[in-house]
């Protein structure tokens, strides 16, 4: 797992020199659903929402703020339309880089390639231990899993966005906070 922190560091420091910098208006999507991702973004600051519109309901599925990435990730490595919006929650300042400049970075090198590789399998991971948890734990232990890995969450992300990624209402999140 080392590795793949180790190609994240690297790439932000050829962000700074290769991608574009970008800012958004809260509201505003870097993607819809059914466009192609073509870009990662690297969020300087703001917050956005990676979410999906049922025909019954939004779920957010996952969160970037200050000093992450995101995309929608099958998407960007399948070259299919997406079936997520990514929306800003906030004003965010991103830096962008092109599919095609990524995999140049990481086809320099053996070692870049297996830190790519490393930072996928991290990707994995976390995606699994989310349905994990949303399958099998109790609302007030996804808080808790929640807030182990993500403990400014609550300053970052309005709380309605946050009871979607914990697929309970806003009530029952704010219940199990105060309780």
């Amino acid at each position: 797992m080392a590795s793949g922190q180790a190609f994240i560091e690297n790439l932000i420091n050829i962000l700074d020199i290769i991608s574009e910098q970008r800012t958004i208006s809260k509201g505003e999507f870097l993607i819809r659903e059914g466009q192609i991702e073509k870009n990662l973004y690297y969020i300087e600051t703001g917050a956005v929402r990676v979410f999906h519109l049922s025909e019954f309901e939004e779920q957010t599925i996952r969160f970037g703020y200050e000093g992450s990435f995101i995309n929608s990730l099958y998407s960007f490595i399948k070259g299919t339309p997406s079936e997520f919006y990514i929306e800003a929650l906030r004003k965010s300042t991103l830096r962008v880089i092109s599919k095609g400049q990524l995999l140049d970075i990481v086809n320099e090198s053996n070692e870049r390639l297996k830190q790519y590789n490393s930072l996928l399998e991290t990707l994995v991971c976390q995606q699994i231990e989310r349905e994990i948890d949303l399958l099998t734990v109790s609302p007030s232990e996804r808080l808790r899993r929640v807030l182990e890995r993500s403990p400014n969450l609550f300053q970052e992300i309005p709380l309605k966005y946050i009871a979607s990624y914990l697929r309970m209402t806003p009530e029952t999140l704010s219940r199990i906070r105060n309780s």
